[in-house]
């Protein structure tokens, strides 16, 4: 089982989001907020495709990765789940190192806000992504899909209209 950035996201964000992605119900193909996103990451830096590569390893993709300086750039929209995003990009240094590319570093980028912020991948950090790797298996391999949770970054959910369907039924 390839465990990717995706699934290390989600799973900081939402087990139930997680397994539903995991197990080929997608949703952001419909999420405007997903489309603002790709379209942030196309057009925010346009020289950097001649500088950077994008690089795919073990089922991550890597924004642009500065081979030279070892810096992974990650570009997202807003920062209101950070600590989702720095657990993904933790991740992806954790799977350069396993890879024998040791010293790298990691830059969030939030063009929009006009913010970047450096990870650093800690001895601590390893464990846990360890740990983490077989909670998701764990959780991706269930049969049946988690119990919804509500939390307040739900509304702003690619999959909250399914999450909340039986919901939204009863309201009527």
């Amino acid at each position: 089982m390839i465990i990717t950035g995706t699934h290390f996201n989600y799973y900081q964000l939402c087990r139930r989001k997680l397994w539903l992605f995991a197990n080929g119900i997608n949703m952001e193909q419909n999420s405007d907020l997903v489309y603002e996103g790709k379209l942030i990451h196309e057009g925010s830096y346009p020289q950097r495709p001649s500088r950077y590569e994008e690089v795919e390893i073990d089922g991550i993709k890597v924004d642009y990765y500065d081979a030279r300086n070892k810096v992974i750039h990650e570009i997202k929209r807003s920062n209101k789940i950070e600590k989702a995003h720095e657990w993904q990009l933790k991740y992806y240094m954790y799977v350069f190192e396993q890879r024998g590319i040791n010293g790298v570093k990691g830059i969030l980028e939030y063009p929009e806000l006009r913010k970047t912020s450096e990870v650093l991948l800690t001895d601590v950090d390893r464990e846990d992504i360890a740990l983490f790797q077989q909670e998701i298996g764990n959780i991706i391999t269930q049969t049946s899909c988690p119990s919804l949770i509500k939390k307040g970054i739900c509304k702003n959910c690619s999959y909250y209209e399914f999450c909340y369907s039986n919901e939204m039924e009863e309201e009527v």
